[in-house]
């Protein structure tokens, strides 16, 4: 038998990529020219991008993009434009500049109020700092029921489920990525620490000691009995009379003795 002759390899075209056992070619991403598309995209999203899905969308290399995003930051604020971009939350995205935020809020809120009351502000620190954490921790720690401030954490976002305890079964709660975005940080870690606004040892012993002092009842000082004349002589006591007969009280202001 004559030997067949093997079939010449097959160029692959430009704009394609083939993988080993699969016969169907994929189409290479396009590449735009790099700053410009970054600016494209991130003027509509709406939640801060990380580098490599931006690199995916405009095909160039992760380091790229990182180069590029960090010059164009650095130009917007050398400009002094009306927005920065920054690294927030995990990812990239344009933010109106502080100066101007009073301009921003005028309009976005047209008059309306929407800011976070003193007890959501508590609860919700309470959740950044003890994470993942019950309702039952929080309303231990707050002194307070905290059902419904929870569940307006819940509505606007900033707070949402991690699952359950494995000993009680009830539900855990943790902080948003949209909560690490409201406040300007890109993990909790960033979170400030508390020790330094914790008062001292020396100065909370003399508040506890000054509380106790106030608590602690006054001690009458006792006065010097006087002699009793013959016509003050006391009675003798009877003696089926119970000690505490002439109250009427335990001496705990229990109940009653009958």
């Amino acid at each position: 038998m004559s030997e067949q002759p093997e079939p010449a390899e097959q160029p692959v075209e430009a704009g394609t990529a083939t993988t080993e056992g699969d016969d169907v070619d994929t189409l290479a991403v396009a590449v735009a020219e790099l700053r410009p598309a970054l600016e494209a995209i991130l003027m509509v999203c709406d939640e801060p991008l990380d580098q490599v899905r931006l690199a995916s969308v405009v095909g160039h290399p992760v380091a790229d993009v990182t180069a590029a995003l960090e010059s164009l930051a650095a130009e917007y604020a050398e400009q002094g434009r009306g927005f920065d971009l920054r690294a927030v939350a995990g990812g990239w995205r344009f933010y109106s500049r502080p100066e101007f935020a009073a301009v921003v809020e005028s309009f976005v809120l047209d008059g309306q109020q929407a800011r976070l009351t003193q007890a959501a502000l508590e609860t919700l620190s309470v959740v950044a700092y003890k994470q993942p954490v019950s309702r039952a921790r929080v309303s231990a720690i707050r002194g307070v029921n905290v059902d419904g401030v929870m569940r307006t954490l819940l509505t606007r976002g900033l707070v949402e489920e991690a699952g359950q305890d494995e000993h009680s079964g009830a539900n855990l709660y943790r902080t948003t990525s949209y909560f690490l975005e409201r406040i300007g940080i890109t993990s909790i870690d960033e979170l400030p620490e508390l020790a330094p606004y914790l008062p001292d040892m020396d100065d909370l012993e003399d508040e506890l000691a000054s509380v106790a002092g106030l608590d602690a009842p006054a001690e009458p000082t006792p006065e010097p009995a006087a002699e009793p004349t013959p016509e003050q002589a006391p009675e003798p006591t009877p003696a089926h009379a119970s000690p505490h007969s002439g109250s009427g009280t335990e001496p705990d202001g229990g109940t009653e003795i009958t």
